[in-house]
Formats: structure tokens, sequence, C-alpha cells
């Protein structure tokens, strides 16, 4: 998907259905096999174990008090895979563009600047994550549940620590507010049409399928 702007209103359009119900995570998912290179995204990154982990676990922490851990882990699954869709496909910049198309020199520009600064630090956090589990295997140690908590404690502190360094950075350099830009856009055929079946998943998970034949009659 070539337009940032479809892009993310429609993995905007996506998580809100899944997070709407099981039936628009059902579609959603589908969407996801057809408009996406789905196997490949999953395998190229190598957070989605650890976090369709930690989903299972709070999950079966639900299930657990009575709620409905299965729906749950399932709809939570699906705006996962949508979000990694979403990473992978953006490009440097596009935050930048599409906060400026929408709000301006001002404040679009500082919005998409921390939209920016954000992608960054995934990128980096991927990168540290790699490098940790690097380090455990030349040490001859298992990933396993017992190393979520201090993987997870070693890449929120080198996230804070880069964020107070990027702060540090723009202060140096006398950043104070707002900048120029002029956002182009490349909008394909299929973008649209992507677009168009992200609305009817939309509209599927608001309104149920039984519904649908109901108001057909």
């Amino acid at each position: 998907m070539q337009d940032p702007r479809i892009r993310i209103a429609t993995a905007a359009i996506l998580s809100i259905s899944a997070f709407i119900s099981l039936q628009g995570a059902a579609f959603a998912f589908f969407w996801w096999l057809g408009f996406t290179p789905a196997v490949q995204l999953v395998k190229k990154i190598r957070l989605v174990f650890p976090l369709l982990l930690t989903i299972a676990f709070f999950s079966l922490v639900l299930e657990l008090f009575g709620g409905n851990g299965l729906s749950y882990f399932i709809r939570m699954t699906v705006i996962i895979l949508i979000g990694i869709w979403l990473y992978k496909e953006q490009k440097p910049g596009e935050f930048l563009s599409i906060s400026v198309w929408l709000f301006g020199d001002r404040f679009g520009f500082e919005l998409g600047l921390v939209s920016e600064m954000g992608m960054q630090s995934l990128s980096l956090i991927s990168a540290d994550f790699k490098r940790i589990r690097l380090a455990e295997k030349i040490k001859g140690m298992r990933w396993g549940v017992r190393s979520l908590i201090p993987t997870g404690m070693i890449l929120v502190h080198g996230t804070l620590a880069r964020a107070q360094d990027s702060a540090e950075l723009l202060a140096i350099r006398g950043y104070r507010s707002g900048g120029t830009l002029c956002p182009e856009f490349l909008t394909k055929p299929m973008d649209v049409v992507a677009g168009l079946f992200a609305v009817c998943v939309f509209f599927t998970a608001v309104i149920p399928v039984s519904e649908f034949f109901i108001l057909y009659r």
C-alpha cells in the first residue's frame, strides 16, 4: 500500500473492528491474509512470539477471573498482526508528511516529529532484542517465560535513555516548535480497494451478519 494516509486509516479501522467484536477480528484477520504478505511479515518480526506470550498470559488471568480470555486473545492477536503490517510498511518521513498534511506546519510538524521518533525507537528496540537473544545463545541460555521480565526491563531502560538523549540533542540544536514541509503522496487503485474492504470489515464488526440478512429481507 503506497499511500500512507490510506494505510494508517485502514490500520485504525481494522484495529477498532477487531477490538469491537470477535466477528470483526475474524474479518480483519481475513483482510490481513488477503492484502498483506502475511507469512513473510511474521517471519521477519522476532518480537511476535514474546508479544503473543504476553497476551496469552493476560488472557489466562482474565479467563481465571471470569472474563472471556479466549476472545481477548484472538482480538488482541489480530490487532498485533495489523500493527506489524503497519510497522513494516511504514517508510521514514511518512508520519511527518501526514501530520503536516492534516494539521499544518506548526502542530502537525511537532506531532509528526514525535511519531517519527517513536517509530525509530521501535526499530532500535527490535535491534536491541536481537542482540539480547544473541547474547543468550552465546551464554547457552534458553529463551522462555523467565526471560520476559529482565528482557523487558532492558528494552524499556534503553528506550528511555535514548529518548532523553534525543531531547537533549534537539535542545542543543535550538529546536523550538514547528517546521516547514511540502508533503507528496502516491495513491494506487489497490490502495483504494483495500481501504474500501477495511470499511466493510468495520460494518461487519458493528452489525452482526445475522442482522444483515434481516435488513436484506
